[in-house]
């Protein structure tokens, strides 16, 4: 049984010779054990101390082990089993109405105290994996809302991304620009049991070189490079094969074995990530075209998902350009324009080369040209040729206005990145840089 309990406990006890004790009998049955002897700020030292189980005294000088029990039901805490050499059945009763998992009088079995011990710890696990359950459950729908489309090929999108998700894989997204390969993959990380861990984007065509070693394994004691900073999470290689052959060669040894030395150390380091990369075409075409190595094709590609055209699942299309609509219409707070037939026929017969994208901003030029009192979808997707000579202040214009669209996306989504980034149709690591460079402040918008 022993080598079957992996759990800690807290005991808390105002006797020293007991918490001794008790400390060495559960020690010895292969437990954690931390010890208090008064029960005044304990909730407060829960995060530190996590333990599956408290093991309280109930007469102790300061705060009782009943009131410790009120504030442990107060904040959710784990169960608390409660111990009294002058215990009494009123008392007893009173301990499991306010919510103790047992309460024990001294003195007692040791055999009984580690079964019920045991069985707390069991009931914290049970309560820990619905809790879980029911987050995934919440993030499945969230799914639909990102991954939007009755289409059969986007269904089966979904079904991989739900199996995938489970796993530690290794996962390249293709897909053509547009389609979400960036949505997926953090889906596939919100999905994961690595979602409380960090997801870091790298866009591989953006890294110079020169500084793709500092960028990827940072700099010793300087500055922590992207490896280190998904740790525990995922990390995710947009644009994989748009990188040059000597990053591919570099990131090749990185990815095999999670292991780097950063620049300026002689240690290596080691760290625990998943790999998904994202291209714009399929692996193999990618190795014939010359723009991905072969060998570090073979250690992205355990898994690949292949994402739809808007093309391939036109069905999908009035249902997503709707959804659109309506997303943009609260951001500019005005009711969505209505749809003509003659509007539903243009958007069925255009290609969409910059699909699910350039359908969203098709639809967000389609809500600014209402808010005018006019315009139709036609109108909104026409792209001028000519734009004749631009003002030296159009920088300026551009940035006022994404500074005031973004600051309205906050407000509105009330301080919710992730939702605010969907809403605005860019990835949250985009929203996050657009922050910083338009020298916007989350806390004063709320």
């Amino acid at each position: 049984m022993q080598s079957q309990r992996h759990y800690r406990v807290l005991v808390i006890d105002d006797d020293k010779e007991m918490r001794q004790s008790l400390e060495h009998l559960l020690g010895r049955a292969g437990l954690e054990v931390d010890t208090l002897s008064d029960a005044l700020g304990v909730v407060r030292k829960l995060e530190t101390m996590r333990p599956d189980v408290i093991l309280s005294d109930v007469r102790m000088p300061g705060r009782s082990g009943l009131e410790l029990l009120f504030d442990i039901t107060e904040v959710d805490g784990p169960p608390v089993v409660l111990i009294s050499a002058h215990a009494d059945i009123p008392m007893a009763v009173q301990a499991i109405q306010q919510g103790a998992y047992s309460f024990l009088e001294k003195p007692f079995d040791p055999r009984r105290l580690l079964t019920i011990l045991d069985h707390a710890a069991e009931k914290k696990r049970l309560t820990e994996d619905t809790v879980r359950l029911r987050e995934r459950l919440a993030k499945l729908a969230g799914l639909d809302r990102v991954l939007l489309g009755d289409s059969e090929a986007l269904r089966n999108v979904r079904e991989l991304v739900l199996d995938y998700s489970q796993t530690d894989a290794t996962i390249m997204i293709t897909g053509e620009t547009g389609t979400g390969k960036e949505l997926v993959a953090r889906a596939l990380h919100d999905l994961s049991n690595r979602a409380n861990g960090p997801f870091v984007a790298i866009n591989c065509a953006a890294i110079a070189l020169d500084k793709f070693e500092e960028t990827m394994f940072g700099i010793k004691g300087q500055m922590l490079g992207s490896f280190r900073q998904a740790d525990g999470g995922t990390l995710f290689l947009d644009e994989i094969t748009a990188s040059t052959p000597d990053v591919q060669a570099k990131l090749l040894r990185a990815i095999e074995t999670r292991e780097f030395t950063p620049v300026g150390s002689d240690q290596s380091v080691s760290v625990d990530v998943r790999i998904i990369s994202a291209a714009g075409e399929a692996p193999e075409a990618a190795v014939a075209g010359g723009h991905l190595r072969g060998d570090l094709m073979y250690r992205l590609n355990n898994v690949v998902i292949t994402l739809p055209s808007l093309r391939e699942r036109k069905d999908d299309i009035p249902m997503l350009f709707a959804h659109f609509l309506q997303s943009h219409a609260a951001l500019y707070e005005i009711a969505p324009p209505e749809l003509t037939a003659e509007d539903f026929a243009t958007l069925m017969v255009h290609d969409w080369p910059g699909n699910v994208r350039e359908l969203r901003n098709v639809a967000e030029r389609r809500v600014l040209s209402a808010r005018r009192g006019d315009g139709s979808v036609s109108k909104s997707m026409q792209v001028q040729d000519d734009i004749g000579d631009v003002p030296e202040t159009l920088r300026e214009a551009v940035a006022a206005f994404e500074r005031t669209l973004i600051a309205k996306a906050i407000q509105t989504h009330k301080g919710r990145m992730d939702a605010t980034a969907e809403a605005l149709g860019i990835g949250r690591r985009t929203l996050n840089e657009k922050i910083v460079k338009l020298g916007l402040n989350k806390s004063e918008l709320l």
